[in-house]
């Protein structure tokens, strides 16, 4: 058998076949943008599962529109108020978080898109990667909660993480260019957010409606909010520590304003290899269902008939703590990671109610991350556990500032 054949059965499937894709998240940003990726794909790729929390009426459409072999709700009140008479008859219904861990094992899917926004996505992609799948990560928390835990299983089952993120994609494609242990480091972009010119003083008035509004990208709540805060740029340090088996120090990041540069790895000669490309999530997330190919896709192209400047800067570590703080949680590894994101999550969700002030989002979070109760090598459960109780440990502080 030729061996170019052979290859692209390992990582495809017979060729006649189209891959089949569950997607996670389908009704958030980068679920709706993956969906756009595979109806574009002339019929090369098809939707097996789709997954949401509470966007019913909008998951309904997209099961209309791509009749998969299932859907599931992750909440049932929403699932309950919903009129599915309309869903596909080849199409089940599934109501309950735990349908997320069924879909992602399911054997009708060969790529799993994780993304389920938070903490919630990380048993899913547990179970797609028990499974053996190859896995196109968005959900940047299971390897900011459970990295170590999750690679390793992902080894011995011979499953695949493929990122996502803009940044990690970035990173991903870049270290093809050389051989592992010619890495110096990588730098991750980061836009700035809205507020990168902000003085402390300012940052203390910064409402909602403000930190939503991210001058690059479209994105839910919860991370544009980690973008304002560059609390994003934090678990992506977390994130590549052990995505790309690096040590913290071999992490560096840059404010670049236009999101045009999404990530470069620096080698041991002083070469940068930088991957470019106009901010449009579709870009990764076909490179991701398609590796380790390259196919003709509708992801925006850069234009190089109009005159552009790149600019970078290096951040403010006093204004934005939380980059110091990712740091410091890539290195400890461990419970770390779990304690970081539980606590951020809690905080951005009483900050978006209304109850905790924006400039109080990041010093939370350190002060949960440096007194909690330090695990070095913990189980799966004691990671939920620390998780948890960062959350809880934020609720007494909000309660408090009240």
């Amino acid at each position: 058998m030729p061996q170019f054949f052979v290859y692209y059965v390992v990582f495809h499937g017979m060729p006649t076949r189209p891959t089949n894709i569950a997607v996670l998240g389908s009704t958030g940003s980068i679920g709706r943008n993956t969906l756009e990726v595979i109806a574009a794909s002339n019929g090369s790729m098809k939707v097996a599962a789709l997954a949401a929390h509470a966007n019913t009426a909008l998951l309904l459409r997209q099961a209309q529109a791509v009749r998969p072999k299932a859907v599931a709700v992750t909440d049932p009140a929403a699932a309950g108020r919903q009129d599915w008479s309309a869903l596909p008859k080849e199409t089940e219904l599934l109501v309950g978080a735990e349908n997320l861990v069924r879909l992602a094992a399911d054997e009708s899917a060969d790529i799993v898109v994780s993304a389920i926004v938070g903490s919630a996505g990380l048993r899913s992609t547990w179970a797609a990667l028990e499974a053996g799948k190859t896995v196109a990560l968005a959900n940047k928390e299971s390897l900011v909660v459970g990295g170590p835990l999750m690679t390793e299983l992902a080894r011995r089952k011979n499953a695949h993480i493929i990122p996502v993120d803009s940044e990690h994609s970035a990173v991903f494609q870049a270290l093809r260019a050389g051989r592992r242990e010619e890495v110096r480091r990588v730098v991750l972009t980061a836009s700035g957010g809205p507020f990168r010119s902000l003085s402390l003083e300012q940052l203390a008035q910064v409402t909602v409606a403000d930190a939503l509004a991210h001058p690059t990208w479209t994105m839910g709540p919860k991370i544009t909010v980690d973008s304002a805060t560059l609390m994003n740029k934090a678990l992506e340090i977390i994130e590549a520590r052990w995505l790309f088996d690096l040590r913290a120090d071999q992490i560096s990041v840059v404010i670049h304003p236009q999101s045009i540069v999404h990530s470069m790895v620096e080698y041991r000669d002083g070469s940068v290899v930088a991957q470019l490309s106009p901010p449009d999530m579709k870009l990764p997330i076909q490179y991701a269902l398609t590796w380790p190919e390259r196919r003709e896709g509708i992801a925006e192209k850069l234009d190089w008939s109009r005159a552009m400047e790149l600019r970078f800067e290096p951040p403010d570590f006093e204004r934005f703590d939380a980059l110091r703080l990712g740091l410091e949680a890539a290195e400890a590894g461990g419970t770390a990671g779990a304690v970081v994101n539980g606590a951020n999550e809690a905080a951005v969700a009483e900050f978006l109610a209304g109850r905790l002030g924006f400039d109080r989002i990041v010093p939370i979070c350190r002060s949960v991350f440096d007194n909690h109760n330090y695990i070095p090598d913990p189980s799966l459960d004691q990671l939920f556990e620390a998780d948890g109780l960062a959350r809880q440990e934020v609720l007494r502080w909000s309660m408090q500032s009240v």
